[in-house]
């Protein structure tokens, strides 16, 4: 078990983000014209609208809070707040921008399962990576709830322990992921493997986030002129 453990978080979380940044490189180099997110909103705009809005809403917000909340050190924030302030925060705004993510999932996935134009389309590996990051947030929904079991924020330490071990390069990161409940090592390898499925997936489009869109000049649309009739000269 012991091996297990260690090959999982210590060795896998190498082997998943060297995939993602290798292979999301050469898709680039080699198949620029397959960078995009395949869209399926010109064949049926019903439901795809709030859907997406609300999975993305809440997916960059909770990315944002895991990055945040993991890779912070302890001696940056112990003066303002303690560890179990810190983790009914991430519990309360985690839950939120969790609840709106799983309502937005949810219509997406019921959207691509029955809408007989999206999933004729639409290809097994789109379908099996929108129900991957349903199990996805409904795991990491239920961290919310075994979280209420400890609420004196040590195992949210040691999870952050682990994820700046890892970053870090640091040996003796699969210890700290030893002793937690299942739920978190399920939530963490699932994560693990959806970097490492993302280069050849829909999900590469992460690194296209349109930032430049917030200094883009305004897009001028002029109404076309009707074109001009002449009648007949006098």
């Amino acid at each position: 078990m012991n091996y297990l453990n260690t090959f999982a978080f210590q060795l896998y979380p190498y082997i998943a983000l060297a995939v993602f940044f290798i292979g999301s490189w050469v898709r680039f180099d080699r198949s620029m014209y397959t960078w995009r997110t395949g869209s399926s909103q010109m064949l049926s705009d019903k439901g795809m609208r709030i859907g997406s809005n609300l999975f993305h809403l809440g997916i960059l917000a909770i990315l944002g809070g895991h990055l945040v909340g993991l890779l912070t050190p302890h001696a940056l924030y112990e003066d303002f707040i303690t560890p179990p302030q810190k983790q009914l925060l991430a519990m309360v705004a985690g839950g939120a921008f969790g609840l709106v993510c799983l309502v937005g999932i949810t219509i997406l996935t019921v959207r691509r399962l029955t809408n007989p134009r999206v999933k004729a389309t639409g290809t097994t590996g789109d379908t099996v990576i929108l129900l991957l990051l349903f199990a996805q947030l409904l795991l990491g929904m239920y961290t919310i709830v075994a979280s209420t079991h400890h609420m004196d924020g040590s195992v949210m330490m040691m999870l952050a322990e682990w994820a700046q071990h890892i970053v870090t390069f640091r040996g003796g990161a699969a210890e700290f992921v030893a002793p937690v409940a299942w739920v978190y090592k399920a939530h963490i390898f699932l994560g693990l493997t959806l970097f490492l499925v993302a280069p050849f997936t829909r999900l590469v489009h992460v690194w296209s986030i349109p930032v430049s869109y917030l200094w883009r000049p305004y897009q001028v649309v002029r109404r076309r002129q009707p074109a001009l009739r002449y009648g007949p000269r006098a």
